[in-house]
C-alpha cells in the first residue's frame, strides 16, 4: 500500500467538512482518563500496533487521537501526529458502525485539526483505502521505491 499526500488547503476539504457535519456521531478529542478504554477497544476490534499508536496519541499533549462517540458507545478513532509527524492514520469504524460516514468525519475533523496545527500537508502512511482518499480528499500517491517509514516495522497479526 502507497503512502499518500493530501494538501490540507484543497477546496476539496471545505466540502469534505460540509459532509462530516451530517454525521450523527459526536467527534471530540479523547480525554487522558479515557486512554485505558480506548487502547484496549482498538486492541480488540484492530491490532496490538494500532493501539501503541493510540496509546502514543493519548499521551501527546494536545492529545492527538479524536473518537467518535453516541449514546455514550465509542464507534470510532482516528489519530494524526503519532508515528510521524504529519502523518494521519491509524483510523477505525466499529464493524457495525460502518457505511454511516463516522470514518469520513473523523478524516474530516483530523484534518481540519492538523491545518489548525499548522500543517500544510497530511500523510497517510502504508494507506488502505487508497479510493477512498483519493475520491474524498484529493489525495494522490507519493512515488517512492520503498515502503516508506513502515519499512520493516514488526507487526501483531491482525484481528
Amino acid at each position: 500500500m502507497p503512502d499518500l499526500l493530501v494538501s490540507l488547503y484543497s477546496d476539496r476539504l471545505d466540502e469534505l467538512k460540509e459532509r462530516a457535519g451530517l454525521v450523527g456521531a459526536a467527534i471530540r478529542p479523547a480525554l487522558p482518563p479515557e486512554l485505558h478504554l480506548v487502547v484496549n477497544w482498538v486492541r480488540e476490534r484492530f491490532s496490538e500496533n494500532w493501539a501503541s499508536e493510540v496509546s502514543v496519541a493519548l499521551s501527546r499533549q494536545p492529545v492527538a487521537c479524536l473518537i467518535a462517540v453516541e449514546g455514550g458507545k465509542l464507534l470510532g478513532f482516528a489519530c494524526y501526529d503519532t508515528t510521524a509527524r504529519g502523518f494521519f492514520g491509524p483510523t477505525g469504524v466499529d464493524p457495525e458502525a460502518r457505511g454511516k460516514g463516522i470514518g469520513l468525519a473523523l478524516f474530516s475533523s483530523c484534518l481540519q485539526t492538523m491545518k489548525t496545527l499548522g500543517h500544510a500537508y497530511a500523510f497517510i502512511g502504508d494507506a488502505g483505502p487508497v479510493d477512498f482518499y483519493a475520491r474524498t480528499a484529493g489525495a494522490i500517491a507519493i512515488p517512492a521505491p520503498d515502503k516508506g517509514i513502515y519499512e520493516g516495522m514488526l507487526r501483531s497479526a491482525p484481528k
